[in-house]
């Protein structure tokens, strides 16, 4: 009965397990370049005018599939975001997509893993089971905007730890987003140094929406501060 339930658990991780293999086998990772991206900028541009929602449904689920998988890329399909679609539109996919493939790697690993952790004598583990336990939001915000760890291993150990689900939702959609609007704001810039774009370098540079990211990105810096101040006012 008890081997019969572990396979049921398992039987998700084999499917990532073997999508990662595939991924590998066929030489995807390679296509997940920056030179590749430079290479096909026009292409992509031209592919996106005459088929928008098409791209978008697969860049989004694209991206989706890499977070899930927890392969390299993350952040290569962040600043592809910004090249194809532009700042902003790049940006609202890369946040979606990132916290969709977050949430499907944290369903199946809690489902297969989860409280396996809470039995180890580890004194690290202990103290991450705490920051958990205590406030798994505030803990979980700090971990996504400090980035001691990589992406994945935060999926991973929220998900060992019974981090509720809509915590770590709202956590990893919330806490993304400085990152995420910097990375897309890279893959902007490479679409108008590389002529895919209308606009002209000094709009860029000197325009509205730069400006306004560049504050957003200097208020957003400070909310680290703001969670650590929070954490420890848990702490008391």
């Amino acid at each position: 009965m008890m081997a019969a339930s572990l396979t049921k658990r398992l039987v998700p991780v084999g499917f990532l397990v073997a999508a990662v293999v595939a991924y590998f086998l066929l030489g995807l990772n390679h296509y997940l370049t920056l030179d590749h991206l430079r290479a096909n900028a026009q292409r992509l541009h031209q592919f996106t005018d005459d088929h928008r929602f098409v791209a978008i449904a697969v860049f989004f689920a694209t991206y989706v599939a890499v977070v899930a998988l927890s392969v390299p890329g993350a952040v290569f399909m962040t600043i592809a975001g910004g090249l194809i679609f532009g700042l902003w539109l790049g940006a609202a996919l890369n946040i979606l997509a990132a916290t969709t493939g977050a949430i499907i790697l944290f369903v199946i690993a809690r489902f297969a893993f989860g409280g396996m952790l809470q039995a180890r004598g580890n004194a690290f583990i202990a103290r991450m089971e705490a920051g958990f336990t205590r406030n798994a939001f505030t803990y979980l915000m700090f971990l996504r905007l400090v980035p001691l760890f990589p992406f994945w291993a935060v999926n991973l150990a929220a998900a060992a730890f019974r981090t509720p689900l809509r915590s770590f939702a709202l956590a990893t959609l919330i806490g993304i987003i400085p990152g995420t609007l910097a990375f897309t704001s890279i893959g902007d810039g490479l679409s108008i140094a590389a002529g895919a774009s209308s606009r002209g370098p000094n709009d860029e540079i000197l325009g509205p929406t730069m400006i306004a990211l560049r504050i957003g990105l200097a208020l957003l810096a400070l909310v680290p501060l703001l969670v650590t101040w929070l954490r420890k006012r848990g702490t008391r």
